[in-house]
């Protein structure tokens, strides 16, 4: 028997479901266009093209200008293609300038750097995220306050500290003050909190693990993405920092970015030659970029879905 009602076994009346009002068809018509991928059109991929050659145009000329003499540079046009004298290059920059050794000074100090700033920073972030101790808050606006103060002023105060401690011209100097940054905590805490439910946590209290425990199983999972954004972040500026390395490390014992300044002397230094040490020095940084770029786009992208 058909009938606008239907009896259900406990004898209740079940109408049938009402139409949607046009202002609800309205939002689930926007919201079936917003779940459809987007169409580019030719004027996206003309500026996608156009941001892709600015981007690369500065390495590929580096490629260019350190594959030629600079006698071939200095003609009236300039070449824009690579030749063949880029090998004979690194060799003269290497013979000037100690890029290998400090291509491994720079390779110790970034690892380190990173190792430590991502360890300490995921604690840091976790202990401000999601635990509850006296004085929280105020640590942690002090800590986002060290961002305000310029590197600058604290230079020499750290260099007294560190031959104080007798890690003058030692990698110690370059390494220790930078294991830990308050950008890190800062990103990590914010990642955390949002990444990781407080009930999760409580949870694992009630199991009976630690705290450690927690933070191990539970936390470091979570927060991968934003440890390998942080790591690719930390290794490039560790790796491109002059200034207080400079300052910390003899000419001896340099860095990669304080060696290149002894391709730069003479009256006239040989622009491929620096091009071509500039190069050499920059492989490291972009197979890192290579291997840890996907990461930070997918770290990216997961934080901007959550909410």
């Amino acid at each position: 028997m058909t009938s606008t009602a239907q009896q259900t076994s406990a004898g209740q009346a079940v109408s049938p479901p009402a139409r949607p009002v046009p202002a609800q068809r309205r939002r689930d018509r926007a919201r079936t266009v917003r779940g459809k991928p987007m169409d580019a059109g030719p004027l996206s991929y003309l500026i996608l093209v156009v941001v892709m050659v600015v981007s690369v145009f500065p390495l590929y000329y580096t490629i260019v200008m350190a594959s030629h003499t600079n006698a071939e540079m200095a003609a009236r046009t300039p070449p824009l293609l690579p030749s063949g004298s880029l090998f004979t290059n690194i060799d003269q920059a290497l013979d000037l300038a100690p890029l290998n050794k400090g291509l491994i000074n720079s390779l110790i100090v970034a690892g380190c750097v990173t190792l430590g700033t991502v360890t300490f920073c995921t604690l840091a972030g976790f202990a401000f995220a999601k635990l509850r101790f006296r004085g929280r808050n105020l640590l942690l606006g002090l800590c986002i306050g060290t961002m305000m103060v310029p590197t600058q002023m604290g230079i020499i105060p750290l260099y007294m500290l560190m031959a104080k401690f007798g890690f003058a011209n030692h990698l110690q100097a370059v390494i220790l003050p930078t294991l830990v940054t308050a950008f890190g905590v800062f990103f990590l805490r914010q990642y955390i909190a949002s990444a990781v439910p407080d009930e999760l946590i409580e949870a694992g209290y009630v199991d009976g693990a630690g705290t450690f425990r927690i933070f191990r199983s539970i936390v470091v999972p979570a927060a991968r993405p934003a440890m390998s954004v942080l790591a690719m972040l930390t290794f490039l500026t560790a790796w491109n920092d002059f200034f207080w390395p400079l300052i910390a490390l003899s000419s001896q014992n340099p860095t990669v970015q304080v060696s290149f300044q002894s391709l730069a002397t003479g009256y006239a230094p040989e622009q491929s030659i620096i091009m071509a040490g500039t190069l050499y020095g920059t492989v490291p940084a972009l197979v890192v970029f290579a291997l840890l770029g996907r990461q930070i786009v997918g770290g990216i992208m997961q934080g901007a879905v959550k909410g």
